[in-house]
């Protein structure tokens, strides 16, 4: 081959190269990335506002059934002592009563998130009730903080198969939680605090109540859980999901 054969033929080869990486680039470019895994999203406060760094030594503080209007005060009173953050659970039907108190755990920085409308089992309901449960919650909380909630904790910790899909299709994440103060039992201050104190860890996730009954037990317990977890050396995270 001549000389200058051998120049078209290396011109043809570099420009069939460049072609085939400038398509790789372009596909890569197009490919979607992988979608992680959802997990509930952690934060120290409302996520527009919040620029503290997050504590890796942390629990996550939740009450649920509220709000109450002699519980609820009483509770965010004892948290802003201990500059403690909290997520509340509320219950769609105590939000109606109560709106200045969900107005009022937003704005003290505190997560509020979706217990549903009446404190339902959601296993036994037909999916439009569940439908209707979340949405009338949805509602009437994002009418006093401006955002929707993202989490769901099932009333009584109830989950099904049904529910995680049903759920998931209106894009809550279920949270439960790894320590229950069991308050609702009402077995005395000492007994509430104690059994916080030996079963919780770091990411603990604790569950408290601030309506649904009689919580001067609550009450009476949360200073002394904050103050021992603060000594030892524990901060506070809230949910978003």
């Amino acid at each position: 081959m001549t000389r200058a054969g051998n120049r078209v033929v290396g011109l043809a080869i570099m420009m069939l190269v460049s072609a085939v990486i400038g398509t790789v680039v372009v596909a890569a470019a197009r490919s979607p990335a992988k979608p992680a895994t959802p997990t509930p999203a952690l934060s120290a406060g409302p996520a527009t506002t919040s620029k503290t760094p997050l504590p890796s030594k942390y629990v996550v503080l939740t009450f649920d059934d509220g709000p109450d209007v002699e519980y609820t005060p009483k509770v965010l009173d004892i948290l802003a002592k201990y500059d403690a953050k909290a997520t509340f659970f509320e219950i769609g039907q105590n939000v109606v009563k109560h709106p200045e108190l969900t107005k009022r755990i937003h704005a003290a920085g505190h997560s509020v998130q979706n217990h549903t409308w009446t404190h339902a089992d959601l296993r036994s309901l037909s999916a439009t009730a569940f439908r209707q449960q979340l949405a009338s919650t949805d509602e009437v909380i994002r009418a006093q903080t401006g955002s929707t909630p993202a989490c769901l904790r099932p009333p009584y910790g109830a989950v099904s198969a049904t529910v995680r899909q049903r759920a998931k299709a209106l894009g809550k994440d279920l949270v439960v939680w790894t320590v229950d103060s069991r308050d609702w039992k009402k077995p005395g201050t000492t007994a509430i605090v104690q059994h916080v104190l030996k079963n919780v860890r770091n990411g603990s996730v604790i569950l408290m109540h601030d309506g649904g009954g009689n919580r001067t037990q609550t009450v009476a317990a949360l200073p002394a859980i904050l103050q021992a977890l603060k000594a030892q050396g524990y901060g506070f995270r809230t949910l978003t999901c």
